[in-house]
């Protein structure tokens, strides 16, 4: 299938929130709107989204950050999400491609990803990408900073 690829912008707030919604993260357009003040201002920080017609159907997020232990930066895909009546057509593999351009582009000579443990069709696919399942070498800590 092809698709157009583009920035996300303001006027995809109410498709960014319904395939937010799919991913299993329900919103509301008031915050969908408040991230995208952060998002779309960051340099280290890009929304592509996939277009059919005129619908957001798809949307990839990539934070670049620097790597001390090694020369280059590092890239990580932190939300790929495609509406369900498209998957499984190419638009992920589209994003992830494009997602991992950019970073190329931004000086990343490494990607990451993380995902659910229940999404295993979801590992399948990454894994078909060339991602490598680092779980038993390397582990994951995580501390909610919210009030």
């Amino acid at each position: 299938m092809s698709v157009e690829l583009r920035p996300i912008r303001r006027q995809d707030v109410p498709g960014l929130t319904g395939l937010l919604g799919q991913l299993g993260y329900p919103t509301t357009e008031a915050a969908v709107h408040g991230r995208l003040d952060y998002w779309l201002d960051d340099p280290s920080s890009w929304l592509v989204g996939a277009d059919d017609d005129g619908e957001l159907i798809g949307v990839a997020a990539l934070g670049v950050q620097p790597m001390l232990e090694v020369t280059g930066k590092l890239g990580r895909l932190l939300a790929l999400v495609v509406d369900e009546r498209y998957r499984g057509r190419g638009v992920g593999r589209s994003l992830v491609t494009a997602a991992e351009e950019q970073a190329r582009i931004a000086g990343c000579v490494k990607m990451e990803v993380t995902s659910r443990r229940c999404r295993t069709r979801t590992h399948e696919f990454y894994q078909h990408l060339g991602y490598e399942d680092m779980c038993t070498s390397s582990a994951r800590f995580v501390k909610s900073l919210a009030g």
